[in-house]
């Protein structure tokens, strides 16, 4: 029965909001929500001021088409309703729409440290890793995060690498890890399901250095799929490139014996004689076949690496962005006194709550 009770009292308990009385109590307070939104805005100020500016670079690439024929026209209309139908294909595991995760994932990544990058201002070079790690601004909010882990790094000597020390995607360390997520961060890959155009924008505190790193980036990412679709018809011309060598070997060899014994044999009749030089002549004439056979086998091996090698139209290319693409200082002060007038709001609503809420 006490449930039930005070179940019925919390139902009775009503929230009335009157207009009237809020602006009333608003103009009452008023000096006091002035000063905590110009407060707020002082905070907002200082955090956009102390905020670095942020560039965009973009590039856009439209991939070869992997279907074909009546296949590929089916793939072509699934994708047109937002269908991803692969009919008719090589097999590639490596397709449009997984290039983000290739993007993300940590080879490529490192692949990117030694980039060499030049700031727009100063004119200084550096490696992409050495810029991320030690040239970049920090905001005024980030500089506690940066002070403390300084002060622990100096107390326990982490990450003290020789100078010859070698990046092993495998095993990086902590600060390498650190530059790799922050790279990460800086990357964004996004593809287009109903065309399969790519658009790679790539941030940075400096617009040289976005477009730099976004003409990496698509290089890097045009020089690994590339390198995955050619990888067995790599492996079959290297292969055949042996075979070719062997059998021009092989040639060479039985050509220059059957030549050797002829001559040291013009003016010797007998019989014996004229049967070695024929199996001599034959096994040129055997050897010239699987020459040739090879030759031709190589031949196809190499038109096999140019078909399989893929083509990429650039859309758009990586440019120098002029303007930067952090939000206004402006909007920043008015969020900020927003939040500020917000605050003090709630705070007199809650010391007056007994005017909006009656039972």
């Amino acid at each position: 029965m006490d449930v039930k009770g005070n179940m019925e009292e919390k139902k009775e308990k009503i929230i009335n909001f009157n207009i009237a009385e809020i602006i009333k109590l608003l103009k009452a307070d008023r000096k006091k929500v002035c000063i905590y939104s110009l407060v707020a805005g002082i905070i907002g100020i200082v955090l956009a001021f102390g905020t670095p500016k942020i560039y965009k670079s973009t590039v856009i690439l439209a991939p070869e088409e992997s279907g074909a024929g009546f296949s590929g026209s089916i793939s072509s209309l699934a994708s047109m309703v937002g269908m991803n139908m692969k009919i008719g294909q090589t097999g590639d595991a490596l397709y449009p729409e997984i290039y983000p995760d290739l993007m993300s994932s940590t080879d490529f990544i490192v692949g990117l440290f030694p980039v060499e990058v030049t700031k727009d201002k100063t004119g200084e070079t550096y490696t992409y890793q050495d810029y991320i790690q030690h040239h970049q601004k920090l905001a005024i909010s980030d500089y506690p995060k940066a002070l403390f882990v300084n002060l622990i790094e100096k107390l326990t000597d982490e990450d003290s690498l020789g100078a010859g020390h070698v990046v092993d995607p495998f095993r990086l360390t902590k600060k390498e890890d650190e530059v790799a997520k922050v790279i990460t961060g800086n990357l964004d890959c996004a593809v287009d399901k109903k065309t399969n155009v790519i658009t790679i924008t790539v941030t940075d505190q400096d617009p040289l250095i976005a477009a730099t790193v976004a003409d990496s980036v698509q290089m890097h990412l045009q020089r690994s799929i590339t390198e995955y679709r050619t990888k067995k018809a790599r492996v079959d011309l290297e292969y055949m490139e042996q075979l070719f060598a062997e059998a021009r070997k092989q040639y060479d060899d039985a050509r220059r014996a059957y030549a050797d014994y002829a001559d040291a044999n013009q003016d010797v009749f007998l019989q014996a004689y004229k049967m070695k030089e024929e199996d001599l002549e034959n096994d040129v004439q055997l050897k010239y076949n699987i020459y040739q056979q090879v030759v031709e086998q190589r031949q196809l091996a190499q038109a096999k690496l140019q078909e399989r090698t893929p083509a990429f139209t650039i859309v758009q290319r990586a440019t120098v962005p002029i303007k930067h693409s952090s939000r206004p200082k402006v909007i920043t002060l008015a969020i900020w006194m927003f939040l500020g007038f917000l605050l003090r709001c709630g705070i007199l609503f809650w010391r007056n709550r007994t005017q909006f809420v009656r039972l």
